[in-house]
């Protein structure tokens, strides 16, 4: 399994516009990839209902984790995206 832990950087953190975009590419990658928060909880990362219940804040620690072909990949890419202030035009 690999993972990765991530600052999120969006200034309203997962919420809205950043947790959609975030879903959006978790769901193309074709990897199931887990999003963990810093309280422990975890959704499934393509999932923006889940990725909203979460409840994320600016500058969270949270952790993704994926597992199979291309999960490394995935994750570096899921990374770059969280690591990015999504709410920036």
């Amino acid at each position: 399994m690999s993972e990765r832990t991530v600052t999120v950087a969006s200034s309203v953190g997962l919420h809205a516009r950043p947790a959609s975009l975030f879903a959006q590419a978790a769901a193309k990658t074709g990897v199931p990839v887990t999003l963990t928060s810093a309280a422990g909880k975890s959704v499934n990362a393509a999932s923006i209902l889940g990725v909203l219940s979460l409840g994320v804040s600016h500058a969270e620690v949270v952790t993704l984790s994926a597992e199979g072909d291309g999960a490394d990949a995935a994750l570096d890419t899921l990374e770059a995206l969280l690591s990015t202030d999504l709410d920036k035009d």
